[in-house]
């Protein structure tokens, strides 16, 4: 089964796909809630390059590697990758209110879908958030 979620981003879409793929920016907006964070993050992109973002609670309890291998890189247009044996990706479709990022990935059968569903849309929201205050502050 996928999930997709979506976010609509109120910034060029330079800047948003910037963010998105930019480690020092994915550190800033990747978290589900603000008891999270991302400790670290590492970005090869291109087809067959790696990424991997240390998921980590606040207060130490639980932390896990997010991580995979992109399968396809189109820049300002999409990113398609595996983790595990789930397969995932993000598009970016250009507006006249801004981007929307979309996001579709396989549901992992350990948790509720609508809980997956929350956490990965929960993340998008930050992201947008984030990129939209940057882009104000420039």
């Amino acid at each position: 089964m996928k999930i997709t979620v979506e976010t609509l981003v109120a910034a060029p879409l330079a800047e948003v796909w910037d963010a998105y793929v930019t480690p020092e920016d994915i550190v800033q907006w990747n978290a589900a809630s603000d008891d999270w964070h991302t400790t670290s993050s590492t970005v090869d992109l291109r087809d067959g390059g790696e990424f991997s973002s240390r998921m980590e609670a606040k207060d130490g309890s639980f932390g896990f590697d997010f991580a995979g291998t992109y399968t396809s890189i189109k820049p300002h247009q999409s990113i398609s990758y595996t983790f595990g044996e789930r397969n995932g990706l993000v598009e970016f479709i250009d507006g006249a209110q801004g981007v929307t990022v979309r996001s579709t990935f396989d549901a992992e059968d350990q948790n509720p879908v609508e809980q997956q569903a929350a956490g990965w849309q929960a993340i998008l929201d930050r992201f947008a958030s984030y990129v939209a205050a940057k882009h104000k502050a420039h």
